[in-house]
C-alpha cells in the first residue's frame, strides 16, 4: 500500500474496498451531481494571505462547539448505513472521534445502534442525528435511548422530509444488507476483507429501528416501514416540540437560506448546520461554503453556525472558520478512511485534515484557532 498523505488518497483506497452499492452511496449526489461536486470545488475559489516572520511556537486548534471542548473545530457528521462501509463502522468511527476529541454524530439510519455505540465507547458523550418520522411515539422512544446513552447533543435534520432522487442508488438497487443478485454477488467477490468482516458482525441492518418498532419481523417489513416513515409534513412547531421533549443541546441540520436561518435563531436552538445534506437532496442549491457568509451575517451573533458540506483538508476548514463557521463536520472524508481502513483509517482522516489545519493556520500568522478571522482570506476571493 502506498504512502496515505491526503483524504484522496483514502477515498481512492476506499473505492476499492468497499462494494459498490455502497461506496456509491457515500460517493454521490442527486440528479446531475452539481451542487455535489461545487460542494468542494467553491473552497478553491478561496484564497489564503500568507504572512511572514512571525512566531509560529505554540500552536492551538482547540475551541469548543456548543460548549464542548473540541481539539478542533470539526465534528462527524451523521451518515447513513456507516456500518456497510465496513463491519461495526459507526462503533469504529465514535471510537476514533473519542481518543481525537471531537464529536460524532450517530444517524437515525446507522447499522450500529445507539446502545451499541454507548457499550462500545466505555460510554463516552456522543451526538444522536434525529430525522422526524410520521411515528411519533418511535421519536419519543428514540429520544429515551438517545438521553439513556448519555447522548450529549441532539442534530436534528430538517432537509430530508422527502428523499431527493439519486440515480445510483436507484441502478444499484441499494439495499441493507445488499440482496444477493449476480452482478452484486460477481462485486463482492472483488472484496473479499469488507465479507470477511461483514460474517464477523452481527450488526447487518438499521439498529435503531430493526427490534424497536412494532410489526417489523424482517428485512421486507423494515424497508417498507422506512419508506413510508419521512414524514413531509414537519413544521416548526414539531421543531419546538423536539426542542421541549429534549431539554438539551439542539443543533438544526440542513439550513440554506437566511429566512430559515432567521426562524431557526427564534426557535432557540443552540446552533444550526449550514447544509445541503452533501449535494444529496435539492441538485442546483448553492454550495454550504457559499450559502455560509450570509447565514453567518444573519444570525450568528445570536447562535453558533456549523457547516458541513465538500470539506476534503484542512484548508477548508480554516476557510469555513474565517468565514463564520464555529464547526464544521466531515461525512464522505469520515467514510473514505473508514471504508479504506476501518477505525485506524477514520484517525488517519482526522491526522490528515488537523495537520493541514495547524500549519495552514500558522503560514496565515496565527497561533490561536479563536483569534483567525476573516483578515487571512485575501479580499476579492470570497
Amino acid at each position: 500500500m502506498s504512502v496515505i498523505t491526503t483524504i484522496e488518497d483514502l477515498r481512492v483506497l476506499a473505492q476499492k474496498r468497499v462494494p459498490r452499492m455502497f461506496y456509491d452511496y457515500a460517493d454521490s449526489g442527486s440528479w446531475t451531481e452539481s451542487t455535489y461536486r461545487a460542494n468542494e470545488s467553491d473552497f478553491e475559489r478561496i484564497k489564503f494571505r500568507q504572512r511572514v516572520a512571525v512566531n509560529m511556537e505554540n500552536r492551538s486548534t482547540r475551541t469548543t462547539m456548543v460548549g464542548q471542548e473540541v481539539a478542533m473545530p470539526l465534528a462527524i457528521a451523521p451518515t447513513g448505513l456507516t456500518g456497510m462501509q465496513h463491519a461495526d463502522g459507526e462503533i469504529l468511527a465514535a471510537r476514533a472521534a473519542k481518543k481525537f476529541g471531537i464529536p460524532f454524530t450517530l444517524s437515525t439510519m446507522s447499522i450500529c445502534s445507539i446502545e451499541d455505540v454507548a457499550s462500545e465507547t466505555g460510554g463516552h458523550p456522543f451526538w444522536f442525528q434525529l430525522y422526524l418520522m410520521r411515528d411519533r411515539e418511535f421519536v419519543e422512544r428514540l429520544l429515551d435511548r438517545a438521553r439513556a446513552a448519555n447522548c450529549s447533543a441532539l442534530v436534528l435534520t430538517l432537509d430530508l422530509q422527502i428523499i431527493g432522487q439519486r440515480h445510483k442508488d436507484i441502478i444499484n438497487g441499494l439495499s441493507a444488507p445488499p440482496k444477493m443478485t449476480i452482478a452484486n454477488i460477481l462485486n463482492l467477490m472483488t472484496k473479499p476483507a469488507w465479507c470477511l468482516g461483514m460474517l464477523g458482525t452481527r450488526r447487518r441492518n438499521f439498529g435503531n429501528i430493526f427490534g424497536h418498532v412494532k410489526g417489523i419481523e424482517n428485512l421486507g417489513s423494515l424497508s417498507e416501514w422506512t419508506q413510508k416513515q419521512f414524514d413531509p409534513r414537519v413544521s416548526w412547531a414539531d421543531v419546538a416540540w423536539i426542542r421541549k421533549l429534549w431539554g438539551g443541546k439542539l443543533i438544526l441540520k440542513g439550513i440554506q437560506d437566511v429566512e430559515d436561518a432567521r426562524i431557526a435563531a427564534d426557535s432557540g436552538a443552540d446552533a444550526l448546520i449550514v447544509s445541503n445534506h452533501g449535494g444529496r437532496q435539492l441538485d442546483g442549491a448553492p454550495s454550504s461554503i457559499s450559502a455560509l457568509p450570509a447565514i453567518v451575517e444573519a444570525v450568528g451573533r445570536r447562535m453558533e453556525v456549523h457547516m458541513d458540506g465538500g470539506i476534503r483538508s484542512g484548508q477548508s476548514v480554516l476557510k469555513a472558520w474565517a468565514l463564520g463557521a464555529r464547526g464544521t463536520y466531515i461525512g464522505r472524508s469520515m467514510l473514505y478512511g473508514l471504508g479504506a481502513l476501518g477505525e485506524e483509517g477514520v484517525t488517519k482522516a482526522l491526522q490528515i485534515i488537523h495537520r493541514e489545519l495547524d500549519l495552514t493556520m500558522a503560514f496565515c500568522g496565527h497561533t490561536d484557532i479563536d483569534k483567525a478571522d476573516r483578515t487571512i482570506l485575501l479580499p476579492g476571493t470570497y
